[in-house]
């Protein structure tokens, strides 16, 4: 049983790599997409992620599941909110990556725990401890001197670790596994994706930044790319998924912060963004902060795990 546990766990350590891995370069594909509107990109995002996760529940045999979810009006009203926070979070990132601000998202996912933390304390009245509290210090210290250094606000930033922050939130304690609760929020954007699309293709709508209207069957590389979007979003929801159940929080938690550190290469290394003396003094206080948090909840990860192997409640085994 041990083995099997072992093996479960450097299966799910790989599944989350791999996800974290995805996330943290999918800049480079949305940057392929930079001549096409945010919003048409976003559009289709979502709709591509529709079908896809389609395939896959009914593959499973777990339609039913998204069906009973529609069905239950109080938690459909938390999976319309969480919606709406996944609509901004993609948005912004896709923006931020076509407007040369890639840097700022990756400060956004980095920031996004501490975020987390403190929604958890406000909202939730979870304690801290003075660990914790130092890290959010820093953070906020970060994002000031960074705010008095440039003369404004990372607004992107703050936009991406905000609505991803409170998503999480929404969906903490939502019965319905991540990959059916994705399904039905891309369910329920699609009508707006739909509408957005027909007004670009016939009326000629356009978003904030892009030239390429109605990018969709003009050629075939753009229409391929973004179909792409689709399983390039879900796939890694469904390798998260399947790491979840596999390995603690605590490791969830550490190696998802290979995606904004991804980002940040890639912003700086390929995509040549200017990184000022400000982003690398931000920079290093989330990275102290990070360190801080990551050391404090894998104490605390351990000492909770040590609490239920002495009362005899371990629940490590995997069914």
């Amino acid at each position: 049983m041990k083995e099997r546990r072992m093996g479960e766990a450097g299966k799910g350590f790989l599944a989350m790599a791999a996800a974290s891995a995805v996330w943290g370069l999918s800049s480079v594909y949305y940057k392929l997409l930079a001549d096409v509107p945010p919003l048409e990109v976003l559009s289709h995002r979502t709709i591509w992620s529709l079908v896809f996760f389609g395939v896959v529940l009914s593959f499973q045999g777990r339609l039913w599941q998204v069906i009973r979810l529609l069905r239950d009006w109080r938690l459909l009203g938390l999976v319309a909110l969480a919606s709406v926070m996944i609509s901004v979070n993609w948005f912004f990132f896709i923006y931020s990556v076509q407007v040369g601000r890639a840097v700022q998202a990756s400060l956004g996912y980095y920031i996004f725990p501490l975020v987390a933390v403190m929604l958890g304390f406000v909202l939730l009245r979870e304690r801290l401890s003075a660990v914790h509290w130092l890290a959010v210090g820093l953070a906020g210290i970060a994002v000031g001197g960074l705010t008095l250094g440039l003369g404004v606000a990372p607004w992107i930033s703050l936009i991406l670790a905000l609505s991803f922050g409170f998503y999480g939130l929404l969906k903490k304690n939502m019965p319905a596994g991540p990959v059916v609760s994705v399904t039905v929020e891309v369910l329920l954007l699609s009508p707006l994706a739909l509408l957005w699309l027909v007004g670009v293709h016939q009326w000629g709508w356009t978003g904030l930044v892009g030239r390429n209207l109605g990018a969709f069957g003009l050629d075939l590389r753009h229409s391929l790319l973004l179909m792409g979007a689709g399983p390039l979003t879900a796939g890694p929801l469904i390798l998260f998924s399947y790491a979840s159940k596999r390995i603690s929080m605590a490791t969830v938690g550490l190696v998802q912060y290979v995606n904004p550190t991804l980002q940040f290469l890639v912003a700086t290394l390929i995509f040549r963004e200017p990184l000022t003396r400000w982003h690398v003094g931000a920079f290093v206080l989330i990275w102290s902060a990070l360190a801080l948090y990551s050391w404090e909840s894998l104490r605390q990860d351990r000492a909770a795990r040590r609490a239920r192997v002495s009362a005899g409640t371990d629940g490590t085994t995997v069914t």
